[in-house]
């Protein structure tokens, strides 16, 4: 897998809880569409300029609140991973669960603006601000859970080692 993630960067404050990425009318629509909804009060209009590849910061005790798979919606639209200065920790396994890299850390949400570019390395622990040349540490992400993001998240893993089904080609 390719651990070194580099985007734009777009960045909300703390205590984001899921409520306000998934909102609850949305939990009804299938994944394309709900996902044109994420932070739709927190960020109107934010799922138009998103593109693909770009990594959300956050601040901390992002994911906070309900076990809503916003991993998901987060993919759909194509962003490439989430650093936060403190993540839920039930969110966060969601995340890796699903597929979408998620680094731990501290100080982030300070160094980094809308627009910014971000270079994150999953295995070495760093994230760089490219645009401003300042470094931070991060959490590592260890090789069970960089195995579990190459593979697209835990059902694709368990599916690949033979614990589940393999899903019948679309």
């Amino acid at each position: 897998m390719e651990t070194q993630i580099r985007g734009r960067v777009w960045t909300v404050g703390d205590g984001i809880t899921t409520d306000a990425m998934y909102p609850a009318f949305a939990m009804k629509l299938p994944i394309p569409e709900a996902a044109k909804h994420i932070f739709y009060e927190l960020r109107p209009g934010w799922t138009e300029q998103v593109e693909p590849g770009d990594i959300v910061v956050a601040g901390r005790n992002f994911g906070l609140g309900s076990s809503r798979p916003v991993a998901a919606l987060f993919r759909e639209l194509g962003v490439a991973a989430l650093v936060a200065d403190e993540f839920n920790s039930l969110f966060l396994r969601n995340c890796i669960n699903h597929g979408l890299p998620a680094l731990t850390a501290p100080g982030v949400r300070a160094t980094f603006s809308d627009g910014d570019t971000a270079r994150l390395d999953l295995a070495g622990g760093r994230v760089e601000n490219t645009t401003t040349g300042t470094r931070l540490t991060a959490g590592a992400l260890p090789p069970l859970v960089l195995d579990i993001l190459e593979a697209g998240g835990i059902l694709p893993k368990l599916a690949r080692e033979g614990y589940l089904p393999v899903p019948a080609a679309s």
